[in-house]
């Protein structure tokens, strides 16, 4: 797996994370930043339910697509940005732990077209129960003033 020569990736992408205005007012914590590879982690919050009191749909599908991006962030230069053209997500089981963990590894690098492959997982008393999966497609930007990092 080819990975960006930035040698401070990990801070880069800590940064612009930490100005996501959506996974702050989730509660979702950047909690592991490898090359190729990112971990996202969310407490339970009943704000964050659907009807039924399970982690919302939504709200699984937001924390997976940004883990993914995230990700591909790892594998590119820091002068390149990067934006979701395309996810689709499996919800597998209910959105219901104390817990979520949402890990994102690049399955196709590139300097165009980046795919990466999510899973979520509910953290409770036991083993982590994979809840869902995701497959996204990203595209690098390059030289826009208005889509910066």
């Amino acid at each position: 797996m080819t990975t960006t020569d930035d040698s401070d990736f990990r801070a880069r992408i800590r940064q612009s994370f930490d100005r996501q205005g959506a996974m702050a007012t989730i509660g979702a914590e950047l909690t592991r930043v490898e090359p190729a590879m990112v971990e996202i982690e969310l407490p339970f919050d009943p704000k964050l339910t659907q009807q039924h009191g399970l982690l919302h749909a939504g709200v699984i599908s937001t924390a997976l697509e940004t883990a993914g991006t995230y990700a591909a962030c790892t594998t590119v230069a820091a002068d390149v940005s990067l934006l979701t053209i395309e996810f689709k997500v499996n919800l597998m089981s209910p959105g219901r732990g104390e817990r979520f963990l949402f890990r994102a590894e690049i399955t196709k690098p590139g300097s165009t077209i980046i795919v990466a492959d999510g899973r979520a997982y509910a953290i409770s008393d036991g083993p982590a129960k994979l809840i869902a999966s995701m497959t996204a497609t990203m595209m690098v930007i390059r030289g826009r003033e208005d889509i910066v990092g």
